[in-house]
């Protein structure tokens, strides 16, 4: 990529402030000072300190526990799409296998990092400075990756919205109080503060930039995406129709589908992705990244399933994303290379949002709204430009939604979906154990109601923090 112009040293210097606090002090992670540990009023005078902040909310989405490799890695790899070879590093394995405590370094990690990632946010929307577009711009960019945290902090650690809207949720922190020690919110209030973010967002965000920021039709994919997590069927479509039809970004085309998986830039030209979480020479994850993890000359741990593999036909684009045999997995062995850039300097970028995704929630949402026509209109938008000889969906009823479920499979593989659909309509994971991808200690399905389908509140959190130490999620 193109080094963002927010990046200074005193953006670095705001990210290694918090790093030290971080590593250096295991306490609640909710009572982490933002920025360079002091007072918002203090730390952000003008819109250079503003600039800063915001680099280093923008530069933690890139931390391994994130978007950086685990948050993608993990709705792979609980699911159906990705398993563990059993020639591996040893990561990952407590995922794949199903088999998490209080403990567990992963889910530590997503916690720590996310709340981290919202206290810096927090920093820039708390400031005093306002009055021109390009500071409203800073704090809707920050107000979206703040709607984003809580997000993946509401999927991983509480039960789906359309499940239980009333289950514990996480805390919700807008500002920083060192006396406070916040209990769990509910879920409903947690996707009420997401949903004000991003609605507050979309006003503010006025300024063209490329997709490694979060712009207005980013924050709205965004909110299109957390209305179909909640099931607010009505507002997915509007907002994802908004989207599509007014965003001016255009939809991936069939022979620009393996050109846009090797590009490692982020984009300027408005093509499918809204936003991205960039990596460049400097700013990367290394031989931690997931573009590491797949490649068979890094970890190569991770591999795609045979029962994936076999969903695409032998004319589908997605399946040179696929590329079989491996030099120590063997022949047989399905390599992901969606992320072919892991030996580059430059890495792959983290495509968080894009435009197939939008589609294919505005065909669920037609769908779920009673539009079959529509629903079938917009689905085939996507599974058309993947495969030239495919005539196009034309199910009903129970089966329209099931191809649906299908596209997403098919069209997300490796961006860390599958887990959250099937979550979202309360179904079993069901694994299809073909060509022996799962060994006898790997659960084969994981029902819709094991405790396990959440991740627990990290000990150390408990630990710390009396008004959450009671409020574990059921069953660790």
């Amino acid at each position: 990529m193109t080094t963002r112009s927010y990046f200074n040293k005193a953006a670095t210097l705001g990210v290694l402030m918090i790093g030290l606090v971080i590593t250096s002090c295991k306490k609640d992670f909710l009572d982490l000072r933002p920025y360079d540990s002091i007072g918002s009023d203090v730390a952000i005078s003008n819109v250079s300190d503003m600039k800063a902040a915001l680099s280093g909310a923008y530069a933690n989405l890139g931390s391994v526990n994130l978007y950086g490799r685990t948050i993608p890695l993990f709705a792979d790899l609980l699911a159906d799409n990705v398993y563990i070879s059993t020639v591996n590093s040893n990561r990952y394995l407590d995922f794949f296998q199903v088999n998490y405590t209080v403990t567990n370094s992963n889910a530590q990690g997503v916690w720590e990092s996310a709340y981290s990632t919202i206290l810096r946010s927090n920093n820039v929307i708390n400031s005093p400075l306002k009055g021109t577009a390009e500071i409203d711009q800073i704090r809707g960019e920050a107000l979206s990756i703040r709607a984003l945290m809580y997000f993946e902090l509401a999927r991983h650690f509480a039960k789906p919205y359309t499940v239980d809207p009333n289950a514990p949720g996480v805390p919700v922190i807008l500002e920083y109080n060192p006396i406070v020690k916040p209990p769990r919110n509910t879920l409903k209030e947690v996707y009420a503060q997401i949903e004000k973010d991003l609605t507050e967002a979309t006003g503010l965000l006025t300024i063209e930039k490329s997709s490694g920021f979060f712009t207005k039709y980013a924050a709205k994919a965004l909110l299109a995406r957390v209305y179909e997590y909640k099931g607010d069927w009505p507002k997915a479509l509007n907002t994802a129709e908004d989207v599509i039809n007014n965003s001016g970004y255009s939809l991936l085309k069939l022979n620009e589908v393996l050109s846009f998986w090797e590009n490692n830039k982020d984009r300027n030209d408005k093509m499918e992705v809204l936003f991205e979480v960039v990596f460049d020479a400097n700013n990367n994850a290394g031989n931690s990244s997931l573009a590491y993890f797949y490649d068979q000359n890094g970890y190569g741990d991770a591999l795609a399933t045979e029962s994936l593999y076999n969903t695409y036909s032998n004319t589908d684009v997605r399946k040179d994303l696929i590329v079989v045999g491996s030099p120590t997995r063997g022949a047989n062995a399905k390599v992901v290379n969606k992320f072919p850039n892991a030996g580059s300097a430059d890495k792959d970028e983290y495509k968080v949002i894009r435009m197939s995704e939008v589609y294919l929630i505005a065909a669920e949402a037609a769908y779920q709204t009673g539009n079959e026509s529509l629903a079938l209109d917009y689905l085939n938008a996507v599974a058309k430009e993947r495969d030239p000889s495919f005539a196009g969906y034309s199910s009903s009823g129970a089966a329209l939604l099931s191809d649906i479920l299908l596209e997403r499979r098919k069209e997300l593989a490796f961006e860390g979906h599958r887990y959250w659909d099937l979550a979202r309509y309360n179904m079993d994971v069901v694994r299809v154990n073909l060509a022996g991808n799962y060994p006898g200690n790997v659960p084969l399905v994981i029902a819709a109601n094991s405790f396990r389908r959440i991740l627990p509140i990290p000990q150390e959190e408990l630990d710390a923090n009396p008004a959450i130490r009671e409020q574990q999620n059921p069953g660790y």
